[in-house]
């Protein structure tokens, strides 16, 4: 159920003037009460010091000047001078916290032994109970305390004066609030009555009724009418663009959640692959720790380290790089490419690693020209051939050939390798993914050299694909742009 606003405007303007009214009621009375407490002691104070002083005078003027002896004797005598000096009822205690003037009635007087006890310490105590105040002080002769004397204060007048300013208070607190409510409350009506008339106007243009009018006020609330005026106006004319635009945010949130899964997948391979080199150099770190003069497990280890390594540094060059395509719309250098000095130019740079396994080479290539970013030419070409010496046989050979076909050059890359099985070929292009992982980690792949190669490829306005694969090898094809 909605309440009115009107309801809370005077909910509102009740609790909050009750709370200032009973704010300042409480600190001012509070204020009166402190200080009435303050007076209190300080005055208890001043008739203790003086106490005090009269002792350590009448003390000199005996012949024995014992003041525990002075205080046996004439502990009652002194109590009634005092009496009659400060005006205040006295009882007096010598250091045994015994009452030197019995004749005085005491009230209270588990809660006064309480008290009595800690003033028997050589500090200050006081009592409060009903209209009176009980003050203790030491009474000391030098530094030496030898009893405690009690002013019964009566505190009738204080409390009657709190009251009757407490009474006041409340008799002009109730009257401010009951005026203050009442003119704020007109005043608030008006505010509120313009805000329900603004809240129906709503409703209609919720409803579909778009003519609605506005407030002639210079103020907010007028300002407010206008606006929703002009609004309604332009919601009736954009009503066609509203839906249209309802499904392209359809189509975009369809989209941003395929990449969120994607990118999810994404960050969980690239964990997973980091996390095996990283394991097996740990793993040969421990053992250096364990057997540290094991020349043998030195050389495993420093080999297998490296060997990781250069995997990871690997693996982050791609992963850098793949995402970075991933992210930017990079505006390549195209220019005019000569396709057979290129593919040379990237043979040349893997002929080491051809002698390393072993594997013989065969070239067919024709004169063309592409239109392409040569250095993403080359990212391409050496992804391919790269994965064509890893994944080859021993004492195996690679094909290279290219050769110009409707518009385009196309560079077919054949291995006699171990071949890819029919079910991984439609995935081998996802980054991460890998046909035998066993393989993928003796070799140092990590399933990013052909999603790597395939997105050049693609952003160049060219393509990549598996033409073939079986035991005997495996041929792969990518084409650019051709050129005169």
């Amino acid at each position: 159920m909605i309440s009115s606003i009107k309801i809370k405007f005077s909910l509102f303007l009740a609790i909050l003037l009750l709370l200032v009214v009973a704010a300042l009621s409480i600190l001012v009375l509070e204020g009166i009460r402190q200080n009435q407490q303050t007076d209190a002691e300080r005055y208890l104070a001043q008739q203790a010091d003086t106490a005090n002083f009269f002792m350590f005078q009448s003390i000199l003027s005996e012949s024995n000047k014992s003041p525990q002896s002075f205080l046996s004797a004439k502990g009652k005598t002194f109590a009634d001078k005092v009496e009659q000096l400060t005006g205040q009822s006295v009882v007096l205690y010598n250091a045994n916290g015994e009452m030197l003037n019995p004749g005085i009635p005491v009230a209270n007087k588990d809660s006064i032994a309480r008290t009595l006890s800690y003033a028997l310490q050589n500090k200050i105590a006081y009592l409060e109970k009903n209209d009176a105040l009980y003050y203790l002080s030491p009474l000391r002769a030098g530094n030496e305390q030898v009893g405690v004397i009690q002013f019964n204060y009566s505190l009738s007048e204080d409390h009657a004066f709190y009251q009757q300013i407490k009474e006041l208070f409340i008799t002009i607190g109730a009257l401010v609030f009951v005026l203050s409510f009442i003119a704020a409350y007109f005043y608030f009506n008006a505010f509120a009555s313009r805000i329900i008339k603004l809240n129906k106007t709503v409703a209609a243009i919720k409803a579909g009724s778009f003519g609605v009018s506005s407030f002639r006020r210079r103020d907010e609330i007028g300002q407010l009418s206008r606006g929703i005026a002009a609004m309604s106006a332009q919601i009736q004319t954009t009503l066609q663009e509203k839906d249209a635009e309802r499904e392209k945010l359809a189509l975009a949130v369809q989209k941003l959640s395929k990449l969120d899964l994607q990118q999810k997948q994404f960050i969980g391979n690239v964990t997973h692959e980091f996390k095996t080199p990283l394991t097996s150099i740990k793993a040969y770190l421990d053992l250096l720790d364990m057997y540290p003069d094991d020349e043998q497990l030195l050389e495993t280890a420093k080999s297998s380290i490296a060997m990781e390594a250069q995997r990871l540094y690997e693996m982050v060059e791609k992963v850098l790089q793949l995402s970075a395509t991933e992210k930017y719309e990079f505006e390549f250098s195209k220019e005019k490419v000569d396709v057979p000095r290129t593919i040379k130019d990237v043979l040349q740079s893997l002929k080491g690693k051809l002698e390393k396994f072993g594997l013989s080479l065969e070239t067919n290539l024709a004169e063309s020209h592409a239109i392409a970013d040569k250095d993403s030419m080359v990212i391409v070409l050496v992804n391919l051939l790269d994965n064509a010496i890893k994944y080859n046989i021993p004492q195996g050979h690679i094909a290279v050939s290219s050769y110009i076909k409707e518009g385009s050059v196309l560079i077919d890359i054949a291995d006699s390798g171990i071949g890819i099985p029919e079910e991984s070929a439609n995935r081998i292009f996802d980054p991460f993914y890998t046909v035998d992982k066993n393989r993928s980690r003796q070799s140092g792949g990590a399933g990013l050299g052909l999603s790597l190669a395939k997105t050049y490829a693609e952003m160049q306005g060219g393509s990549l694909e598996l033409i073939r694969s079986s035991a005997s090898g495996t041929l792969f094809r990518v084409s650019f742009p051709a050129t005169t």
